[in-house]
């Protein structure tokens, strides 16, 4: 594949054109250049690659994990070297700022190191003796083929919370990226390529709808990894269960921080700013809801919304810029809808970064860090994802108050507080029904080693992605009882 533009399958160790007709343009959101045509693959495509990959599947399990683990050496070093490169096609056709970019490349490399370990986190255990001359041991082994369909927020990271596992654990892997940004992957797979993995061992499909379903219905694809919405999860993960296939669906969020009285001013409201609008709110550790506990009201709704009103936003390759665009006009125009709707139910807007224009870059997708003050706790914008730059704000009287008004809501993915008492934070910690839980953290995103959790409506599953949880979803445990009879043993 010699020219970017032509966006290509990779299938069974060689690039592939689709045989659809179907192509869509794949658009930087900063400047509406086109940067290529993705095509929406058939299901034919989805039938070749999981051929290849059900082929590859037996051999590729009986090589030794510290064999397969060289490849994965090999691929992270071919991403270390080519790591701005990479970044720099994420900021192009996802709209993040650089430096956001090149730290979504580094979390990619850091899951790949991980995996790496598969040798020690593949053992089992095993008990000897448990009746008179009889063993008994547990030993992991590969579910077949696997796949992931990826969102448009993470193009570089989220499939590598899956597919090192998958591939160290002796599986083979189909990847299915978001079709709104299909060129990280291209480049990916080009060092993929490079790394020389035997053919179909790992495959590239891209596509969209017609080809999310060719994955959930075949036959060989054994388990999924998917990323997106709550409504696209539980699709996802119902069809694949109809299906026998075991599914892991990260889904949508509402991420709620508490700012107690005593938090430290300076650092909650710097690292709430950059949860909340790092990536254009496009993310599913994005703080969208703060609760002010107290007098935390006094001083932090000034202070956020002078961090915000200074934010720079603009294309996210130029250095001095803070903050990118959302992802397309139809995603600019439904969060200008929702923020107008949050006014209209009573929500007042404190910075409104709706009109927000970029010289140089006036058909951007932009819209500026938005402030909405006293959202009310039974509107849409308190229960609705809105995946976007729009911090709601809510006064509460205490702690209780603001734990429960967390519970009782349908997401769970990521809840935080800002204190300085221990108290407050154990009880935080304790109570808090959500995955992924931060003290004096704005983006609760988990280590490598960590799993990704999620509860309530942002997750359906039962093992997360990354470490030791994407082990045993990349295997089943077989159990074996064994007793050699002496009498047995002299006949041979």
């Amino acid at each position: 594949m010699d020219d970017d533009n032509n966006i290509m399958n990779f299938i069974n160790g060689e690039w592939r054109n689709s045989e659809t007709l179907e192509y869509l343009n794949v658009v930087n959101p900063a400047t509406q250049e086109i940067l290529g045509k993705v095509p929406l693959s058939t299901i034919n495509d989805i039938e070749a690659a999981s051929q290849a990959a059900y082929k590859a599947y037996h051999e590729w399990r009986r090589i030794p994990p510290t064999e397969r683990v060289q490849y994965l050496f090999k691929l992270k070093s071919l991403m270390e070297a080519n790591f701005d490169n990479l970044a720099r096609t994420i900021t192009m056709e996802c709209g993040k700022t650089f430096d956001e970019a090149r730290g979504e490349i580094k979390r990619a490399i850091e899951n790949i190191e991980v995996a790496c370990g598969i040798p020690i986190l593949l053992q089992g255990y095993f008990s000897e003796d448990i009746a008179s001359g009889i063993d008994e041991f547990m030993i992991r082994q590969p579910v077949g083929v696997a796949s992931v369909i990826a969102p448009f927020n993470f193009p570089g990271m989220i499939p590598f919370w899956f597919m090192p596992y998958a591939l160290a654990c002796g599986n083979t892997y189909i990847v299915k990226p978001s079709e709104r940004v299909p060129l990280t992957m291209q480049k990916v797979f080009k060092l993929i390529e490079q790394v020389g993995f035997p053919e179909g061992v790992i495959n590239l499909v891209n596509g969209a709808k017609v080809a999310v379903d060719a994955i959930l219905d075949h036959p060989y694809i054994k388990a999924i990894s998917m990323v997106g919405s709550t409504p696209i999860a539980k699709y996802i993960y119902s069809r694949a269960a109809a299906n026998g296939k075991r599914a892991q669906c990260q889904g949508g969020a509402k991420n709620l921080s508490i700012v107690m009285p005593d938090a430290d001013r300076e650092m909650t409201t710097r690292v709430i700013a950059d949860s909340a609008f790092g990536s254009a709110g496009q993310r599913c550790l994005a703080t969208s809801l703060v609760l002010t506990v107290g007098e935390a009201r006094d001083w932090f709704p000034d202070m956020i919304c002078d961090n915000a009103a200074k934010r720079v936003v603009g294309y996210g390759l130029n250095p001095d810029v803070e903050m990118g665009p959302v992802i397309t006009p139809q995603s600019k125009e439904r969060i200008e809808n929702i923020i107008e709707q949050g006014s209209k139910e009573g929500a007042k807007i404190l910075v409104d970064g709706r009109g927000t224009v970029v010289e140089g870059y006036e058909q951007g997708n932009f819209i500026g860090p938005t402030l909405l003050g006293n959202v009310p706790t039974d509107g849409f914008v308190f229960k609705t994802e809105i995946f976007g730059p729009v911090l709601g704000m809510t006064h509460v009287i205490d702690i209780e108050e603001a734990i429960s008004l967390i519970n009782n809501h349908e997401y769970g993915n990521m809840a935080c507080i800002f204190t300085s008492n221990g108290e407050s934070a154990r009880k935080f910690r304790y109570e808090t029904e959500a995955g992924n839980i931060g003290v004096n953290i704005g983006v609760a995103a988990p280590m490598a080693f960590f799993p990704f959790s999620g509860w309530k409506e942002s997750f359906f599953g039962v093992l997360h992605g990354q470490g030791r949880d994407a082990v045993e979803f990349f295997t089943q445990e077989k159990v074996v009882i064994e007793r050699w009879p002496k009498e047995w043993t002299r006949k041979f």
